[in-house]
């Protein structure tokens, strides 16, 4: 037995050394373009609250030196100075604070300018449910925390697969309109908030042609008729026109998103498990009494 734990022990010390980042690091970011970090980061901005979360998740709160406006968990990131959102970034401030790297997302077009000011800058940006895990991995690289990041990720799937297992128990599984805006918008069962849709046990009505976060022709919905409408109440659903005739609304199956479930699902990052929890709950409020 002690010879099976020393090897299980160096086992597990050697998989931590092959872990470890070698920089300079050379990564293709979402832009496509080649970033090469010359040592490993010790000051970050944050530009994305899904990232945020990640970087925090990873053990790496503390290198955060700015973050946009909308990054508020874990609570620890509201006392950090701001550096504006997607549509209204303030690059001065970014670039005042100094920092070794910048992660932002695909869109906001700050690569440029910040690489002009002399700052790295790295987009990282999770769009399907896959990603949320290959981008964490990729995080993990960055930063120079890979088995960290191996094991917050072990940890979310592992989150996730007990809220399936209970799930997976529902006797009926709702045709569902999950709307995210009111203009309307909403998911596609291929974007990661789609697939959480499916693993909270409901059937989306949006087809997969229709693109990951598409706007609906509100007859699209009427004419689908959903047994269960999610992210509207039920007196705004019910004064559209021809709305009254859902199935959704005849038997009271039509709920708004709490805020806090709604900001964890808008977030491919490491709450995704809670945010699935969340949302079956709402679905499937008779497996959790």
């Amino acid at each position: 037995m002690k010879s099976i734990l020393t090897l299980i022990t160096l086992s597990a010390a050697l998989s931590g050394a092959a872990g470890a980042t070698t920089y300079p690091l050379t990564i293709t970011d979402d832009l496509g373009r080649k970033v090469t970090l010359k040592a490993e980061p010790k000051r970050i901005v944050s530009v994305l609250p899904s990232t945020t979360e990640t970087v925090c998740a990873l053990g790496l709160c503390d290198r955060l030196v700015g973050v946009d406006d909308y990054s508020d968990f874990p609570q620890q990131v509201t006392k950090l100075p701001k550096v504006g959102g997607l549509y209204n970034p303030n690059i001065e401030a970014m670039v005042a604070l100094k920092p070794d790297v910048v992660l932002v997302s695909q869109y906001g077009k700050l690569a440029e300018p910040l690489t002009q000011a002399g700052v790295t800058v790295i987009a990282v940006n999770p769009e399907t449910y896959d990603e949320v895990f290959t981008k964490t991995a990729l995080l993990g690289k960055i930063l120079n925390r890979e088995a960290q990041a191996r094991n917050l990720v072990a940890k979310i799937k592992g989150d996730i697969a007990r809220v399936e297992i209970l799930t997976k128990n529902a006797v009926r599984k709702p045709t569902a309109y999950f709307e995210i805006d009111p203009t309307p918008y909403s998911i596609g069962p291929n974007s990661f908030m789609g697939v959480l849709l499916t693993k909270a046990g409901a059937r989306n009505i949006i087809p997969a042609s229709m693109g990951d976060f598409p706007k609906v022709d509100p007859e699209f919905i009427v004419k689908a008729n959903p047994q269960l409408i999610l992210g509207v109440d039920a007196k705004t659903a019910g004064a559209r026109p021809g709305w009254s005739g859902i199935s959704a609304l005849k038997t009271g199956k039509v709920k708004d998103i709490p805020a806090e479930l709604n900001t964890m699902l808008g977030r491919p990052g490491p709450r995704l498990g809670q945010a699935l929890m969340g949302l079956a709950k709402l679905i499937h409020p008779e497996l959790f009494r």
